[in-house]
This record gives C-alpha cells, structure tokens and sequence, in this order.
C-alpha cells in the first residue's frame, strides 16, 4: 500500500508499506513492513510525516495485518506508536539492523504467539535495503549514516 500527501495538488509526503512475513511457531504470519517514509524538506516539521505514519497504519489495521515492522530511528517513531521489537519476542531479519532501530507496532489483529523472526520479501535484499553497511570498514572513509544508537 502506498500513500502521499499533497498540498495544492504537489505530492509533499510518501509512505509504504511492503508485504513480509514473520516466521512465527505456529506458522508463517503476513505482516507488513514501513518503508520508506519520505516528506519534501521545505515541508518537514509540519506533522505531515506523523499523519502518513497514522493513515498507513489505521490502513494496516483495515486489512487485518497483526504487525507492522520498520527499521529507522527510535526517537522518531517510538512517539508515534512503535516499540523496540527485540524486546518484544522478535528477532531482525539482519544482523546489520541495530537493536533499537528495529520496531514493530502491534495492531488488533496481533495475538500473543505471533512472535518470532520478521522476513523481508526478495527486493529488500535484492536492492541492498536491509540494515546499515559499515562504509569505513569498506572505504577507509567515515560512515555519513546517522548514528541510531541508543
């Protein structure tokens, strides 16, 4: 599912949410990842970034996913509605995903045995979206991530 926001009919913000599955005890269970969520500079600080977040997920919770999960900055999302979902009983599908980066809100649909590991579909890996690379171990330049540590 993807949805924008515009204002004056320009396209300001992007959310998606991309199909993936948690390898949980009982079975496979489909849930949805957050990913990208992306607001124009000029408009950022205005709520609109938060907005999308609530339309996906109130979107989410329409079609019966039990999860959403994401990775990306804790001080950010962990104020709209997101936890740390390593503490939670789930376990990231890379090694390259910082524990607090990794988050999951659990919708009405959730029930208490849907833990377990999240899986990305094929493109995730595909296009190298998974986790954050150590460019100085590679490059001998200084990594220009940000730091999301805790």
């Amino acid at each position: 599912m993807s949805f924008v926001a515009t204002i004056e009919g320009q396209v300001v913000g992007h959310v998606l949410l991309s199909a993936g599955r948690l390898d949980a005890p009982r079975r496979i269970v489909d849930v949805l990842v957050l990913s990208p969520l992306g607001v124009l500079p000029q408009f950022q600080n205005q709520g609109i970034g938060t907005r999308l977040i609530e339309h996906a997920l109130a979107a989410a919770d329409a079609q019966h996913a039990p999860l959403v999960f994401l990775e990306g900055s804790p001080h950010y999302y962990a104020t709209r509605g997101f936890e740390r979902a390593d503490k939670m009983g789930f376990r990231s599908p890379s090694l390259r995903i910082p524990g607090p980066a990794f988050q999951v809100v659990r919708l009405a649909a959730h029930e208490p045995w849907m833990t377990g590991t999240l899986v990305y579909s094929d493109t995730f890996w595909a296009l190298d979206c998974v986790g954050l690379r150590d460019t100085e171990a590679s490059t001998g330049a200084p990594s220009a991530l940000p730091n999301i540590g805790p």
